[in-house]
């Protein structure tokens, strides 16, 4: 790149090559691969999984250009298309059957059901260079393309130089009224909003980060404070006020559509673009525009200048099935944020610095970062890594790390790694009474052993969700991976508030009367597992107001897939996690669940997950590194390697490991990195203009 709005946010766009498209179902996959094959295309370099959520059919396709210019002409280089190539791409779209549409008819399609053409595509373009006018606007015009080119207020606005988020570009780079009203008057093109100031980065943290300035809460170096909801509110709505009563007075027009800078929205700012007349939002999340997308959030694929005629084919024919980067195979380590955590900022940052080396070094996709500490080791968190209301933060350092992970690192997809009910509040909370009760009737019974939060609680549930929302407000992530603690043991909870509920459920209101009937036993069971993960669904939904897209993930424990009575022992079901989660965890180890034969362990295992359907597709299998019961000692080597090589060949898709230890490198890098590429389909590559930036 020549030119970078900001080196961070540039980054974060740019995931590893071959991450974005290897989620083909295989009956396609094996005609598509036995095609681009015939045609020395290049094709994804993983076996795809199987399995989709969404069966429903991608309605139409929409792209996002940016520069159309010649080498040497351009502001960023990444996304620039020569006019050239821009045209050969219009056409081989036109000859393999793809028609043009316009908002007005997607809107049609959308209210009154006039069918869209078969293959339907929109064109838009991001940004407001002139370029786009130049090189762009005449092949528009020479095909008839309807088009939206979404503009930035201020850049409009500016007189001579244009500050490009820190870098001030003439302003002859960006389009002119008179051009913006020429393309206008072609009856071809609509003008979108962009925001009026938002392309660009604010102070996200204390640390120093650039966060897109739609989604951060802004780091206010002069007070040592993050703006406030009310203040952060009232930025965003302002600017989008500013810049539609801008755009009507320069364009004639009121923008109904917001193209999101980055490609980062949140709930909070559709709203308020809704309400300002921006019914339409275009993002660039992954996956198809089916009839399940809003208007509020359609999806687009980011055109890069590399992006050849085989790679945008291979791209239109993925959004066209429906597959998304949901499917491709995780390779997972689940990381322990107190090995970076110091109280000398220097070492913490020299710690987070070997952190990202030894990450690069891993070959891993997905990362579970622990987002809460648990210093006295009793099982609950007595602090996070992210500033909330409820709880003590034991630094800010959680947005930081995952950011340096995101901009530094190959990993696509961030995890927050939280509690669910295993929180150890400040006594002066009036929720941090209300624990879950075990009556330990049978000594030798399974005891969960760790303080929880009743669920059942209405104050402890208030608590839990604000804690939620504050770390959805405070970081940048892909998904949530719930801990090991939403269970409850066939003991507990027999607090006043669980009672409360078993009334309602029509229960006996105390566990031992429960516990008597195996009747009312067999249906508590049943009623406290959708329970708990209904609300872990819940707390999963405050997350994606905040972080549209957010995947879920729970730990799962390995009795409860092998055994058919587990769910009862923890109120935790193998087929209903698969149901409800998009990923469940299971915690494969051998060695803590002292099982004596370990490849039956594994096997059994995945027996049960194939029983499910697309079990293989959504278990991610959990293995340790360590051995807790001999002091922490290292797996060794060869084993771990032969246990990841012989999952593979049961047909598991998802593997992660923990912990992992940069000091001491275990488990080794180098071993599992080799390990996690045995996944990868070898006779095909994939080129690094096929990854779609999540931006």
């Amino acid at each position: 790149m020549k030119l970078r709005y900001n080196i961070e946010l540039e980054n974060s766009y740019i995931n590893s090559a071959g991450d974005r498209y290897r989620m083909l179902k295989s009956m396609f996959k094996l005609i598509f691969v036995l095609m681009l094959v015939a045609e020395n295309f290049v094709v994804a370099n993983e076996l795809p999984t199987l399995c989709s959520r969404d069966k429903n059919v991608n309605e139409f396709t929409i792209l996002s250009y940016h520069e159309i210019a010649q080498k040497g002409e351009t502001l960023n280089s990444t996304y620039t298309v020569t006019p050239a190539n821009f045209e050969e791409q219009i056409r081989f779209l036109m000859d393999s059957g793809y028609h043009f549409v316009s908002v007005d008819d997607i809107l049609a399609y959308r209210k009154s059901a006039k069918q869209l053409p078969d293959k339907a595509v929109l064109l838009t373009f991001d940004d407001g260079y002139q370029s786009v006018y130049a090189n762009a606007f005449p092949i528009i015009k020479k095909y008839k393309i309807p088009t939206v080119i979404a503009v930035v207020g201020s850049w409009q606005k500016s007189k001579e130089r244009v500050d490009f988020d820190g870098h001030m570009i003439d302003r002859s780079k960006f389009l002119s009224q008179e051009e913006i009203k020429e393309m206008l008057s072609s009856g071809l093109v609509e003008i979108a909003s962009h925001t009026y100031a938002l392309h660009k980065g604010v102070l996200g943290n204390p640390q120093g980060n650039k966060l897109p300035a739609v989604k951060a809460r802004e780091w206010l170096e002069d007070k040592q404070m993050y703006e406030n909801e009310t203040s952060y509110t009232k930025r965003i709505h302002d600017d989008m006020l500013q810049s539609t009563t801008f755009l009507k007075k320069y364009t004639e027009q009121r923008p109904r559509i917001i193209v999101w800078p980055y490609g980062y929205y949140n709930k909070k700012a559709t709203k308020m673009a809704e309400k300002l007349g921006m019914f339409i939002g275009l993002t660039l999340d992954d996956g198809s525009n089916t009839k399940n997308t809003p208007l509020s959030a359609l999806r687009r694929i980011l055109v890069e200048g590399k992006m050849t005629i085989p790679d945008l084919k291979l791209a239109m024919a993925i959004r066209d099935a429906n597959f998304t980067d949901d499917a491709r195979a995780t390779k997972a380590a689940h990381i322990d944020l107190d090995y970076i955590y110091d109280p000398d900022p220097q070492q913490q940052e020299k710690n987070l610095g070997d952190l990202l080396d030894r990450i690069n070094n891993l070959g891993i996709n997905t990362v579970y970062l622990q987002a809460f500490a648990d210093p006295d080791a009793n099982g609950a968190a007595d602090y996070v890594y992210f500033p909330n209301r409820n709880i003590p933060m034991r630094t800010d350092l959680f947005n930081r790390v995952s950011w340096q992970i995101r901009t530094r690192t190959h990993v696509s997809r961030i995890y927050a790694w939280m509690p669910m009910i295993a929180w150890e509040l400040p006594a002066k909370n009036p929720a941090a009474k209300d624990r879950v009760v075990t009556l330990q009737v049978d000594p030798t019974h399974l005891n969960m052993g760790y303080p929880r939060l009743s669920p059942f609680s209405t104050r402890a549930q208030k608590v839990i969700k604000e804690i939620y929302e504050d770390l959805a407000k405070s970081t940048f992530i892909d998904g949530i991976l719930f801990h090991d603690d939403v269970t409850l043991s066939d003991y507990e909870d027999d607090s006043k508030a669980a009672r409360t509920q078993y009334k309602k459920w029509g229960l006996a209101q105390s566990v031992n009367e429960i516990r008597a009937n195996q009747e009312q036993f067999a249906k508590w069971t049943k009623l406290k597992t959708e329970y708990l993960d209904d609300f872990a669904m819940e707390l999963a939904q405050i997350l994606r107001d905040e972080q549209p897209g957010l995947k879920s993930a729970r730990n799962l424990y390995a009795q409860v897939a092998l055994h058919e009575n587990a769910q009862e022992w923890y109120a935790q079901s193998l087929s209903e996690s698969i149901k409800k989660y998009d990923y469940t965890a299971i915690m494969a180890m051998p060695y803590m669940e002292q099982a004596t034969n370990h490849i039956e362990f594994y096997d059994d295992i995945v027996k049960h997950i194939k029983e499910d359907e697309c079990g293989l597709e959504r278990t991610v299998m959990e293995l340790q590194s360590v051995d807790w019961r001999k002091d922490s000692a290292p797996i060794p080597a060869t084993e771990l390697s032969q246990t990841i090589e012989h999952l593979y060949s049961l047909g598991v898709h998802h593997i992660a490991y923990y912990p992992d230890n940069l000091y001491k490198n275990v488990p080794d890098a180098d071993v599992i990195r080799e390990d996690f590429a045995k996944k990868d389909l070898r006779m095909h590559t994939i080129t690094p203009s096929l990854a779609t930036p999540n931006n």
